[in-house]
């Protein structure tokens, strides 16, 4: 699929759409050090019936490095900036970890540009630790260094974090197998050495998602809401979706069994039908 490039606000956005343009339109947004290639395991099945947007965040992907401080609110006005410049009224919109805390916060923002919300793996308001956040930022910064030395070693430390311990052995196992048709860690290896972000571009993203503060928002989301879970997320632990689900009136909550923090590539099957089924009924 041809990467677009398209200018909203102060950056220029890189973007991907799949499906033909007469179908309802889907935003996926991805997380923290990610990109818009995180979404492999879903654009396939989603775009039978949609018209899929995948795009990489301001620091992230192929997207402008922002050359200001930003916040999550700035983050939300990208994805309003990119669907005025699309022409696209209102859309369904998914997001993924801290995509998914950008969406809350655009959910809140732009309610009347939005249908249906899937929130997956994601956080209420970090804790007021900053050695938290501190220990996330040397954890990133340590990640990196060891991509540009070793990207194998360094997937493997991070796959420890990101997936359930029965799947990872099977990844271990078949690292040339291409996972319910779409991915291999192989290709997953290669592709985080692309785009590698800067340490600079991390604390910008660090710095945006400590201004996320939804929590005592959450009961103004009024839209249909999907919250998917993971039975053993080590990053966005099962609680925070929980009590998302208690905070947002109209929320249904699915937890995915024996599934970590990336249950979208791991339970794809799984992951996607419960989706689907969501934006059917």
């Amino acid at each position: 699929m041809t990467e677009l490039f398209i200018d909203v606000d102060d950056i220029k956005i890189c973007y991907e759409i799949h499906g033909r343009e007469d179908q309802y339109p889907i935003f996926l947004v991805h997380g923290f050090g990610a990109k818009k290639e995180h979404w492999i395991a879903q654009i396939g099945a989603l775009s039978e019936k949609y018209k899929v947007i995948a795009f990489d965040n301001r620091d992230a992907g192929k997207t402008s490095r922002s050359i200001r401080p930003y916040t999550m609110e700035t983050l939300a006005d990208d994805i309003k900036g990119l669907m005025d410049e699309l022409n696209i009224d209102k859309t369904h919109i998914i997001g993924w970890s801290m995509g998914g805390a950008i969406v809350q916060n655009f959910v809140l923002k732009y309610p009347e540009r939005v249908n249906k919300v899937i929130l997956i793996n994601t956080f209420l308001d970090l804790p007021a630790d900053e050695g938290g956040i501190e220990a996330l930022k040397k954890s990133r910064f340590d990640e990196i260094e060891m991509i540009k030395k070793d990207p194998e070693k360094a997937y493997w430390q991070n796959a420890r974090i990101f997936f359930y311990r029965e799947f990872r052995k099977e990844m271990q196992l078949n690292p040339n197998k291409k996972f319910f048709g779409v991915w291999s860690v192989e290709n997953e290896i290669k592709e985080t050495t692309i785009d590698i972000p800067t340490q600079g571009e991390i604390k910008n993203q660090i710095n945006a998602i400590k201004t996320h503060k939804t929590i005592d928002r959450l009961s103004q989301i009024k839209n249909k809401t999907l919250l998917l879970s993971a039975s053993h997320d080590k990053v966005c632990p099962k609680s925070n979706m929980i009590e998302m689900d208690k905070r947002i009136p109209n929320s249904i909550l699915k937890i995915i069994e024996k599934a970590g923090h990336n249950s979208p590539k791991s339970r794809t099957p799984e992951v996607n039908k419960t989706i689907i089924d969501f934006l059917e009924n």
